[in-house]
């Protein structure tokens, strides 16, 4: 139950709403006990009366009144009981929502890195929805169910105490059996049903994402197979879990008749000592009544099992600290954005191998250093440090003279463009694409830009507002790589960061780009990483990586007629 306990603080925000409902619950549970018990003794009291002269006496006008007013009672209660307990249960599962994706944001990329994109979705969907079982199947009818029993404890016992106190520790002892028992019953059953759901969702995602490549490899029928399977897998558990809800209502329907005839049995000779007479169809119709306080208890504990195994996936995200934490407020800088790698050393999370090792590279405020490299030499892994998505294992990068540490995250992001190799597009529109850069941008500069970067074909209807799709699929290569550049020009930071920004563009949209790049340079400190040597001359400095050790730095004549390990890879073009 512990794992419960982070949510449960959730819970102090929304107290009033949650102790409403469960008021009205109350309320209603009592109108309905006292509808069927009054009822009860109402129709055998005119019977009897109706036998006898008292017929001309008996009241009929006051407990029919009673009987209308419970009923009305009813019906008004477990409407207002649904709004109310509903409203804050959903209020409570946005602010969980919120508050775990405020835990997950800062843990990206580094300790989910090895989570499955499905399996974070299931997590902030089916996880969380889970979470409403903790007030509504557990918390609000245990309660309720506790508060009932004592009052109809209290109503019996002030006719016949002896009664009373029989149904009341009946109803206690199924109160505290029936929780543990289904507990145990769906404890596992629960389990398998979250692992389960997650695999469902896992291998539909797998499906959807990669049907194109599946479909021309041939293997779309394998991958369909495993959805059925993790299907059935499924199913089966919700089967177990409907198989246990009815087996407990079928238990406390039994449990209900043969505390029937234990009651039946203890008022024959009479109520309280007086001979047999109305009251005890009162007592009879009370018992069956009473045992409405239990029907939500009776199979919702089996769903604790899968409640609290969501709790768990949640924890590991939630309870985890984050590798790299910004501090509130940014320090003092000079304001000249220069970059220093200062002895910079790392190796990525639950890897034994160095990407970088005692790495030294200082750029000015307003120059244009080239970073070159085969692939795998540890390039982009010196931006991904910069923008602080992990921190240095040794060494220390300063930008503007301040520790990258020191810098609070608004303050960082809003100093650095970035254009990765992987451009992510939005599921939305082209607008929705490029205000994420500059979200006060008007239409007219959003085609400015477009066109700049050699995107017409995009302005065409319904230009701005055409829908791009998951991930982009309207777009090619080229065209994604096009409006992660228009994206960084138009964040216009001081510091622009360049990691392959024309990989997979032709050779004269490659010219119209770096043409673009180079009236933009104009001001700004920039990192330009590339292993094709392209134009490298108009850099201020370069600077030539391989293996995670800098090998040679400085301008392309002084690297050139040096001819050592970089003049070597110009020879070879």
């Amino acid at each position: 139950m512990r794992d419960l306990v982070p949510y449960l603080k959730l819970y102090k925000k929304h107290w009033f709403g949650l102790s409403l409902g469960m008021l009205l619950a109350f309320l209603t549970l009592l109108a309905s006990i006292g509808l069927l018990t009054l009822s009860g003794w109402f129709l055998s009291a005119a019977a009897v009366a109706g036998l006898t002269i008292a017929r001309e006496t008996f009241n009929y006008m006051l407990p029919g009144a009673f009987v209308r007013g419970f009923a009305m009672g009813r019906t008004a209660g477990r409407w207002g009981e649904r709004v109310v307990s509903h409203n804050a249960t959903f209020k409570l599962l946005t602010d969980l929502r919120i508050f775990f994706f405020e835990k997950l944001a800062p843990m990206i990329p580094g300790r989910i890195s090895n989570l499955r994109d499905a399996d974070l979705l299931n997590r902030l969907v089916a996880d969380i929805d889970a979470m409403d079982h903790v007030y509504l199947r557990l918390i609000s009818p245990v309660t309720v169910g506790v508060l009932g029993i004592a009052a109809i404890t209290a109503l019996l016992c002030w006719f016949d105490s002896s009664l009373g106190l029989v149904l009341g520790s009946v109803l206690f002892v199924l109160l505290l059996l029936w929780p543990v028992l289904f507990y145990k019953l769906g404890k596992r059953n629960g389990a398998e049903l979250t692992q389960n759901k997650a695999g469902m969702r896992i291998a539909t995602m797998d499906w959807l994402q990669g049907y194109s490549e599946l479909t021309i490899f041939g293997a779309e029928s394998r991958y369909r197979e495993a959805i059925y399977a993790a299907q059935e897998k499924l199913l089966t558990n919700q089967k177990v879990n409907a198989s246990f809800t009815g087996l407990a209502q079928a238990l406390l329907l039994l449990a209900n008749g043969w505390t029937l005839v234990l009651m039946l049995w203890l008022a024959a000779d009479g109520v309280n000592g007086q001979t047999p007479d109305p009251m005890i169809a009162l007592m009879i119709f009370a018992t069956m009544a009473s045992f409405e306080l239990l029907m939500p208890i009776a199979g919702a504990f089996q769903h604790l099992g899968q409640t609290l195994t969501s709790a768990r996936r949640l924890n590991e995200v939630i309870l985890s600290e984050p590798d790299v934490a910004f501090p509130k407020q940014n320090a003092p800088h000079t304001g000249e954005f220069s970059v220093e790698f200062d002895n910079v050393a790392f190796q990525y999370p639950d890897s034994d191998q160095q990407v970088l090792n005692n790495v030294s590279v200082s750029v000015p405020a307003g120059h244009k250093l080239a970073i070159v490299g085969q692939t795998g030499s540890g390039k982009s892994t010196l931006i991904q440090l910069l923008c602080r998505y992990w921190d240095t294992n040794l060494g220390e990068i300063r930008v503007a003279g301040t520790p990258l540490k020191r810098w609070s995250e608004s303050d960082l992001r809003s100093s650095i463009s970035v254009v990765s190799q992987r451009v992510d597009i939005l599921n939305g529109s082209l607008r929705d694409n490029l205000l994420m850069a500059k979200p006060d941008a008007s239409d007219k500069e959003l085609c400015a830009i477009l066109e700049r970067v050699g995107l017409e074909k995009l302005l065409e209807a319904p230009g701005l507002d055409a829908w791009l799709g998951d991930g982009g699929r309207q777009l090619s290569g080229g065209e994604k790589r096009r409006i992660g550049i228009s994206r960084a020009i138009l964040h216009n930071a001081p510091i622009l960061l360049l990691d392959e920004p024309t990989e997979g563009l032709d050779k004269q949209t490659e010219q119209q780009i770096m043409a673009l790049f180079k009236s933009h340079f104009s001001g700004k400190t920039v990192l330009f990483i590339t292993h094709r040597l392209i134009n490298l001359d108009e850099m201020d400095s370069i600077c030539l990586v391989e293996q995670g050790e800098v090998v040679e730095h400085g301008s392309h004549v002084e690297l050139m007629t040096k001819q050592g390990r970089y003049y070597q890879l110009n020879q070879t073009l």
